[in-house]
C-alpha cells in the first residue's frame, strides 16, 4: 500500500467522529443534500472525456510568476502569497499560515501518473518557505493534502490544523496528535494566541481511496489582529455562503475557488459566476479566485475560470484581486488587478 494514501480514522478518533452531528449513517454529510455526480454521469464517460482531445486545457507557454522572498515578509497588514491552485501563505499578526500546500509535481498518490503542474508555476520550493506557525488543511483530496509536501514540512511547522479525521493521515505520516488540532463544522478554536479559526460548511466530499466521506471537509473563518478572512474550500454554491456571511461577516478578504468545474459535477464545484455571488453573500470587501492556474483537473480551458470570474466581477462591480503566482497581496495596500493571463503565449 502506498503511504501517500494515508489512513482512515480508527480508535478514539473514530469514536469522536461518530459523536459529530455532521456524521450520519457511517459517513459525513453536507449541510444540504448533494450529489457528487449528476444523474447520467459515470466514471467511464468522464474518463473518456478526459482522454479525448480538449481545447486549450493547458497553457501554450510558461505562466509568469514573481519570486518573492517569503522569509522577509513583515508589516502590520495581512499579506497573502498564492502558489497556484489552492496553496497560499497568509502572514497575519506576525504569524505564518500555509493553506493546503502542494509542492509536488502532481496532485496524485503516484506522482508519475498524475497531471504535472503547468510550466512556470513552481518557482518556490519548501526551502523557500519560512518556518511556519500553522499548516491549515481544508480536506483530504490529493490536490489539497499532499504526502510528500507534508512530510517535508514536518520539521518546520509548529501546528497542523485540519478537519475531523484528517489527523489520521497526519499520524500515518509521522505527525503526533499534540501537534494537531481537528475541527468539527461550526467549531471555533484559538489555536495559538491571537489566531482564531472557525470551521464552516463547504459543499464537497472527501476521500483518498475508494471509500469517501470518512473525513470532514470545511472552509474556515480566520480572525486575527482585528481582521476577518474567509478561507474557502472546494465547494459547490449553496445558501451556506449567505449563512456564513450573516453569522461571521463582513470579511476583509475572501479566498474562493473558481476552477475545475463541469456540468457533470455542478454541486461540488462552483461555476466562476457563482464564485462572485459567493463573495457577495459573504459580504467580502475583496476576493481572490483560487483553485485554478496550476493543474488540469477538469475539462475546461486552463484560463476559462479567471476569464469568467473577472468578467462577472466587473459586471457586478465586485472587488477582485488577481495576482500572479508569488505576487504579494497586502490588504488595504496592494491588490494586483492585471489580466496577466491574457499575455500567456503572446510574443
Amino acid at each position: 500500500m502506498f503511504k501517500s494514501f494515508g489512513k482512515l480514522p480508527s480508535g478514539k478518533r473514530l469514536e469522536k467522529i461518530k459523536k459529530s452531528a455532521q456524521y450520519q449513517n457511517g459517513s459525513f454529510q453536507n449541510l444540504f443534500e448533494t450529489q457528487v455526480m449528476q444523474e447520467g454521469a459515470s466514471f467511464f464517460k468522464i474518463a473518456a472525456k478526459f482522454f479525448a482531445k480538449g481545447i486549450d486545457r493547458e497553457p501554450p507557454a510558461p505562466l509568469p510568476s514573481v519570486k518573492t522572498n517569503l522569509k522577509s515578509i513583515s508589516g502590520n497588514k495581512p499579506t497573502i502569497v498564492w502558489f497556484g491552485h489552492s496553496s497560499y501563505l497568509i502572514y497575519i499578526a506576525g504569524k505564518k499560515i500555509l493553506v493546503d500546500p502542494v509542492f509536488s509535481d502532481s496532485p496524485s498518490p503516484i506522482q508519475a501518473l498524475g497531471k504535472k503542474y503547468y510550466e512556470g508555476t513552481s518557482p518556490f520550493t519548501i526551502e523557500d518557505l519560512p518556518d511556519l506557525d500553522i499548516v491549515l488543511i481544508t480536506h483530504d483530496h490529493y490536490d489539497h493534502l499532499d504526502y510528500k509536501t507534508i512530510s517535508e514540512l514536518k520539521s518546520k511547522t509548529k501546528l497542523f490544523c485540519a478537519t475531523l479525521g484528517v489527523g489520521s493521515h497526519l499520524n500515518a505520516w509521522g505527525i503526533k496528535d499534540e501537534r494537531i488540532i481537528e475541527f468539527d463544522r461550526w467549531e471555533t478554536h484559538e489555536v495559538i494566541p491571537g489566531i482564531e479559526f472557525t470551521a464552516t460548511p463547504a459543499r464537497h466530499f472527501s476521500g483518498r481511496l475508494i471509500k469517501r466521506f470518512q473525513t470532514l471537509w470545511a472552509s474556515y473563518v480566520l480572525k486575527a489582529a482585528g481582521y476577518s478572512i474567509f478561507i474557502g474550500s472546494d465547494s459547490g454554491y449553496d445558501d451556506a455562503f449567505k449563512i456564513i456571511g450573516d453569522k461571521y461577516g463582513p470579511f476583509d478578504f475572501a479566498l474562493l475557488e473558481c476552477g475545475q468545474y463541469n456540468n457533470d459535477w455542478p454541486l461540488i464545484h462552483m461555476m466562476p459566476e457563482q464564485t462572485v455571488q459567493a463573495s457577495m453573500d459573504l459580504k467580502a470587501n475583496v476576493f481572490m479566485p483560487v483553485h485554478w492556474g496550476k493543474f488540469t483537473l477538469s475539462l475546461h480551458p486552463w484560463n476559462d475560470p479567471i476569464k469568467r470570474v473577472t468578467a462577472e466581477a466587473t459586471r457586478l462591480n465586485v472587488a477582485i484581486t488577481t495576482p500572479m503566482i508569488g505576487e504579494p497581496v497586502i490588504l488595504g495596500d496592494v491588490l494586483p488587478k492585471t489580466h496577466w493571463w491574457e499575455q500567456v503565449g503572446k510574443s
